[in-house]
């Protein structure tokens, strides 16, 4: 069990940097200090003692990256109920099953989004929040919350008569094996996972970052992925406030252009990225320069090389603001070829590995000690790591992890949670690969059949594949990735075809057609690029399942 515990954590970083900035909304020019934050936080608790929300009570929230969303965020998890953040990017048919799954009875969201859910198809939900401003957008038949949100201001007068100061904070009591968290995996019903954090487990995150001298008390950091995927969560939000450093929400869609503008604004003291921000970076920056026949020409030049290379490294430093210690990449593969260029001109850069079972870092090392081709090492003290074969340090097998960073299980699902650890307490992480006699891990692919977003999401091929497999004319599909994309193969089914007297011919424009209505049901980085028809059915095994490998290539 890690010492510190996850709640007190935040208690004492209120206090300590009370007068500092915590939140800001970039696009907004707005700044929350830790005081306000914490002012904040005490509103929404009067709002839950008001309301009886109970200790382990499930708190949904859902929107784009902002200074509120953190807050509501901290309100949940120091009042001693159990955030669970969901994926902005999910269909609201999704949204509307994870609210149920998790038996949330509050719900704090974004009003676009609120517009796209329907209320009859949440229930339970006893009251709904806005994000831009906390009011009640709907409470459900026989609550006063809407009555309750306008006597606010006279319940924290009320409350803390001389005015809310820093002596005032005193969060719940509760140990660090108790939940705190539930995130989900994905949305759809039967795919479901929403998975138990824990304090331990996010104080195991938080305590081991803390270690790294990356970010000290007053630094700055840029934040540019979703809050609702637990890296980011972790390293953007949680260990920022932990240690006393202002986090600048983008609160934009992340292109090179207004990433490389922000940046040189905030002048960030590190950087989180996933690989594809990157790889963009590279093939906009840096590879029109290299293409040029003068610099292919230098390069070939002993001496010259090197100082071109210190050059291209200093000019993608200073545009990325000039200040970062370190650029951690993390959520996704690194195309192989950018990855070689940063490391051949000394770009701060290191790849980690983590998944949200773990909260999510499982393996991470600083740039000095980073080895090309690797993730890191197993965090010491907080983490072990094994390979399930006869040479783990030669012969690929499964990557098995346990220690403080691993979930308490996955909710309501105690199959998934048995299928997902080993007889003897160790989780399946579903990736293959080696470990060096340092315990780094070198991933060299993956047994699970998830796709990785080029952002780090994960796509669950199953998934859309059931969709598909409803869609008008499909017998059977399978959804693989080619080139970064997702492309559906499809059997059609012939006999509702023939029967229906449409020619064979046609079925391409139909498919077209299925792709387009199949689009408008999936998250955006779900989406099918293409469908092709299959001439047969798939072989299968004979439990009747798609032998999946034999498509991967296709």
């Amino acid at each position: 069990m890690i010492q510190e515990n996850f709640i007190k954590i935040y208690e004492n970083s209120f206090k300590e940097n009370w007068s500092l900035p915590a939140l800001t909304d970039y696009s907004k020019n707005v700044t929350f200090t830790f005081e306000d934050v914490a002012k904040e936080i005490a509103r929404i608790h009067i709002l839950f003692e008001e309301c009886q929300i109970r200790r382990g009570d499930k708190i949904a929230l859902i929107g784009k990256d902002s200074a509120r969303w953190c807050i509501v965020y901290m309100a949940a998890v120091t009042y001693g109920a159990i955030i669970v953040p969901i994926l902005q990017d999910f269909n609201p048919n999704d949204v509307h099953h994870i609210i149920n799954h998790s038996e949330s009875v509050f719900l704090f969201v974004s009003d676009r989004i609120w517009d796209s859910l329907e209320e009859d198809k949440i229930e339970e939900i006893r009251g709904v929040f806005s994000l831009s401003d906390f009011r009640c957008l709907h409470q459900r038949d026989g609550e006063s919350i809407q009555k309750l949100m306008k006597s606010m201001d006279e319940k924290m007068e009320e409350k803390y008569p001389n005015g809310f100061s820093k002596n005032d904070i005193k969060y719940a009591e509760l140990d660090n094996d108790k939940v705190v968290l539930l995130n989900y995996t994905s949305g759809t019903t039967g795919f479901s996972k929403g998975v138990m954090l824990t304090g331990n487990n996010l104080a195991g995150n938080v305590t081991y970052a803390k270690t790294l001298d990356l970010m000290y008390r007053g630094d700055r950091e840029l934040c540019f992925l979703p809050l609702a995927h637990a890296y980011s969560c972790a390293f953007n939000f949680l260990v920022p406030m932990a240690v006393g450093a202002h986090v600048y929400m983008l609160g934009k869609v992340p292109s090179p252009k207004i990433l490389l503008k922000a940046f040189e604004e905030v002048k960030p003291n590190l950087i989180l990225t996933v690989p594809l921000i990157l790889e963009k970076i590279y093939k906009k920056m840096i590879l029109p320069q290299l293409s040029k026949t003068t610099m292919k020409l230098a390069l070939n030049i002993p001496l010259l090389d090197s100082r071109i290379y210190a050059q291209i490294r200093k000019h993608l430093v200073d545009a990325m603001g000039g200040r970062f210690r370190e650029v951690i990449v993390g959520g996704a593969a690194m195309n192989q070829e950018v990855s070689d260029f940063l490391y051949k001109i000394k770009f701060p850069f290191t790849i980690g590995y983590g998944m949200t079972e773990c909260g999510p870092l499982i393996s991470y090392d600083n740039n000095r000690e980073y080895v090309l081709g690797s993730c890191g090492q197993i965090l010491k003290g907080i983490m072990e790591v094994r390979i399930d074969s006869d040479d783990p340090y030669n012969t690929v097998g499964e990557i098995q992890v346990r220690g403080e960073n691993v979930m308490k299980g996955y909710y309501k699902n105690e199959e998934a949670t048995k299928n997902v650890f080993t007889e003897d307490g160790w989780l399946h992480t579903g990736d293959l690969g080696t470990i060096d006699h340092d315990n780094r891990i070198f991933i060299r692919g993956r047994s699970k059949t998830m796709i990785l977003g080029a952002s780090g999401q994960n796509i669950y091929p199953e998934e859309i594949e059931s969709k598909i497999n409803n869609l008008p004319f499909v017998m059977e599909s399978i959804v693989i990735e080619k080139n970064g994309k997702l492309v559906a193969l499809v059997y059609p089914d012939y006999d509702t075809v023939d029967g229906t007297g449409i020619s064979h011919t046609d079925l391409p424009v139909i498919m077209e057609q299925n792709r387009i209505e199949l689009n408008k049901q999936l998250a955006s980085y779900e989406v099918v690029s293409e469908i092709q028809l299959y001439p047969t059915e798939f072989e299968k095994t004979p439990k009747k399942s798609i032998k999946r490998y034999l498509y991967s290539n296709y």
